[in-house]
């Protein structure tokens, strides 16, 4: 491909869920036309839910083609030589009117053995709160195969799950196997490997608009669990103009940069990068091109498009793989 890279962004993938709201419209203006709208996918290569490009020379191309045809230009070096053509992350925001079923992920090993997939480690940031919402992760104490099974099957799970609430700018850093759920009345981004891979644990005895309850995986999800108590919670630092570092993994790096002006950013070539606009607004002018943002918007900036400007009054996560 001899197409310039530049700073793209993609057409919204929508989901409706039974616990979802019009938060997603109302707060950051998606396109929703369901009042139960839960998930906007913004980049994604899940089968089935692959992005396409919403601006530019490119639009109308889908991630997963112009990965095929430039992947060191869109990936970066030392992505490609990891993870071949594989877009290895996937950004979302979720809008939460109700609880979600409480649930768990599986580790890479597990999910590549059970169903030839990424394991799912995520992370999400908190962009509104309703008063006294909360999330629910991991085990108050830690906890036994045994125990875990006795309150499941006596509906008193929540009894031994951490409730911690959550308000703006709150981070939760989930490794596999850490039982959560997000609470009603959150609006979150939402940043995790590829993978589709959710094993539902208890649902509230919830139905659907048709009087059908959701699947359950019990099973699946007994050796998928960690039952120690854990540290979600992440600390850190709002210096303005820097990437103030929130989590640090072998998935992905997200920082936060409270943008305050103009701030010129340098990149290696080794990965792409993409911004979540969090709040306020933002450009990126690159090679005498000005691109705008807002709140709710998600761009993809290619590896190879390595020196560009932030400049703007926004709050933004930056997320890229070390």
């Amino acid at each position: 491909m001899n197409t310039k890279m530049y700073p793209m962004q993609f057409e919204p993938i929508l989901k409706e869920r039974i616990w979802g709201g019009e938060k997603l419209h109302t707060l950051l203006h998606k396109p929703i036309t369901s009042k139960i709208t839960g998930e906007s996918w913004e980049l994604s290569t899940v089968e089935g839910d692959v992005s396409v490009i919403a601006n530019g020379e490119l639009k109308g191309k889908s991630l997963s083609e112009i990965i095929n045809e430039s992947p060191n230009e869109v990936l970066g070096t030392a992505v490609y030589e990891r993870f071949d053509k594989q877009f290895p992350l996937l950004f979302k925001y979720l809008d939460a009117r109700e609880d979600l079923s409480i649930q768990v992920h599986p580790n890479d090993k597990l999910a590549k053995e059970r169903h030839n997939s990424f394991g799912k480690t995520e992370m999400w940031y908190v962009m509104q709160a309703d008063t006294d919402a909360r999330i629910i992760v991991g085990f108050k104490e830690d906890s036994s195969k045994e125990e875990y099974v006795e309150n499941l099957n006596n509906k008193t799970l929540v009894s031994i799950l951490d409730d911690v609430k959550a308000k703006q700018g709150d981070v939760f850093f989930l490794e596999t196997g850490t039982v959560h759920a997000i609470g009603a009345g959150l609006v979150v981004a939402e940043i995790q490997q590829t993978s589709d891979i959710t094993y539902r644990l208890y649902d509230f005895d919830r139905t659907d608009a048709q009087g059908n309850k959701r699947e359950l995986h019990v099973d699946l999800a007994l050796d998928a669990i960690n039952y120690k108590k854990t540290d979600t919670y992440k600390k850190y630092n709002k210096v303005d103009n820097e990437s103030n570092t929130i989590v640090d993994c072998s998935y992905f790096t997200t920082n936060f940069i409270p943008l305050q002006g103009e701030v010129q950013v340098n990149k290696n070539g080794k990965t792409f990068t993409v911004y979540m606009c969090t709040e306020g607004d933002f450009e990126i002018e690159t090679e005498g091109e000005k691109y705008s943002y807002k709140k709710g918007d998600t761009v993809l900036m290619p590896a190879s498009v390595n020196k560009f400007i932030l400049n703007g009054n926004a709050s933004i996560l930056e997320v890229y793989i070390s």
